[in-house]
């Protein structure tokens, strides 16, 4: 996406700067993911890829399934972390707000749990930065409505680990 004649990033890059700058939060070793929900040009929740609210970051005590050798993609219940669209689903029902007919922003293409996710929380649009290997998620939301869009920009998404 092109910034429009003026200059200004259009609407989904501007949300997408954002979304990477969330990223720059995560506390994960393997991949640094942000996301924000957006209504009406408003920004609803947040998120990035982390711990639990209380317990130890990877950081601190290290990534099981990096010591283990598990690819990307497998045996994701080892994963002590919780994903960027999970978090900012979870802070707007923290404070109960309602994201249906929102968009999503996040870095990376939301996997099958994220998709469940947003799907039941009924967001109508979701535009992701990287690709993720497995694509079932991005097939179920496409089959009940939800626009899915790579974000075709030219931001530094790569800059974030793998």
């Amino acid at each position: 996406m092109a910034p429009q004649a003026n200059g200004r990033p259009d609407w989904d890059e501007y949300y997408m700067r954002i979304a990477l700058d969330a990223a720059r939060r995560s506390t994960c070793l393997r991949h640094h993911v942000g996301a924000i929900i957006v209504k009406d040009r408003q920004i609803l929740a947040t998120g990035y890829n982390g711990a639990p609210r209380g317990f130890p970051h990877c950081e601190t005590i290290g990534c099981l399934r990096e010591q283990l050798g598990i690819p990307s993609g497998e045996q994701t219940e080892l994963c002590n972390a919780v994903h960027a669209e999970q978090n900012a689903i979870i802070q707007a029902a923290v404070h109960g707000v309602s994201l249906a007919g929102g968009i999503l922003y996040t870095t990376h293409q939301p996997c099958i749990h994220c998709s469940k996710m947003i799907i039941n929380a009924r967001l109508d649009r979701v535009v992701y930065g990287r690709d993720y290997s497995e694509t079932r998620g991005l097939e179920m939301m496409r089959k009940v409505g939800i626009e899915v869009v790579r974000f075709d920009g030219d931001l530094e998404i790569t800059d974030l680990r793998e």
